[in-house]
């Protein structure tokens, strides 16, 4: 059921939008970004399914509150009850949160189950290496690797990177180089760490795994919108670590193919071609806000 609504929120994404897409923090924004992946759709389902849960038992245990501090205070109560326990009740409160957590754990354990049980066999294997304080990407399919280094892009290099509008392109999010996967392909993210402790977030996707120095650690995702995504380092790494982002560009995949070949030679060509063919075939992208 839950990837049935999965499906439909990304089929209604799609109709709703045209241009490019673009996920990013929002001001003041208190729910997820728009999600670009079933994976996303699902924890988004979750997030609103507990809601119906703990909206409930917050105001019940709060009128409870008021309910005990008013009837059983000192000056309308001066004789205190001595009650010790009350079969009824005692059966109530052991119950009544024992069904509460079946309910939410049996979607929590299908959603758990699907994040690491991807579709089917990624197309596209990437490395990502944290490094105090940037990343390091390492594509890792085809005879010939593609490696570079993803910085933050400085405001005075935006005109050269032609990156200077600010609601595509925002101030510490925007990096020189971004990683590019095809729409509509799993992605299979091994991300690891040559110094402290990180972690790859990207919350349009629904992932977020840490970089551990010494140790790999695996996640996917499959992109099914393009469009630029955004993410950020979630693990305090050291004084930059608020200055360490990610971004993802999900491209058609005749783009990426040739995004690809070219950028085997010529990275920065390669990404101001792709964001050339992008502009002409979309028009003026579009930022997406969080509902």
């Amino acid at each position: 059921m839950k990837k049935f609504v999965a499906s439909l929120w990304v089929v209604a994404l799609s109709l709703a939008a045209t241009g490019a897409f673009a996920a990013q923090p929002e001001p003041w924004q208190v729910r997820f970004q728009p999600a670009a992946t079933g994976i996303m759709e699902q924890i988004r389902w979750f997030e609103a399914y507990t809601l119906w849960f703990i909206v409930p038992i917050t105001l019940l245990v709060m009128a409870l509150l008021a309910w005990c501090i008013v009837r059983y205070r000192a000056s309308a109560n001066p004789v205190p009850s001595r009650t010790s326990h009350h079969t009824l009740i005692e059966v109530l409160w052991t119950v009544g949160p024992v069904v509460i957590l079946l309910l939410l754990a049996v979607p929590s354990f299908q959603l758990l189950t699907a994040q690491y049980t991807p579709e089917e066999e990624p197309s596209v294997t990437i490395k990502a290496t944290g490094v105090q304080w940037y990343w390091d990407y390492e594509y890792q399919d085809g005879e010939t690797p593609l490696s570079f280094t993803s910085l933050l892009l400085q405001d005075s290099d935006r005109a050269e990177a032609g990156k200077e509008d600010r609601t595509q392109y925002p101030r510490l999010l925007t990096v020189d180089n971004e990683v590019v996967v095809p729409v509509g392909q799993t992605v299979r993210m091994l991300v690891t760490s040559s110094d402290v402790i990180h972690a790859f977030a990207m919350p349009a996707f629904g992932i977020k795994v840490d970089a551990v120095p010494g140790r790999i650690n695996e996640t996917w995702f499959k992109a099914e919108r393009e469009g630029l995504y955004y993410g950020q380092c979630s693990e305090l790494c050291g004084k930059d670590h608020a200055f360490m982002p990610i971004a993802i560009r999900v491209v058609s995949q005749d783009q990426f193919q040739s995004w690809y070949a070219t950028a085997q030679e010529d990275l920065e060509g390669a990404n101001s071609a792709l964001m050339a063919a992008i502009e002409n075939g979309n028009g003026e992208d579009k930022v997406a806000t969080a509902e």
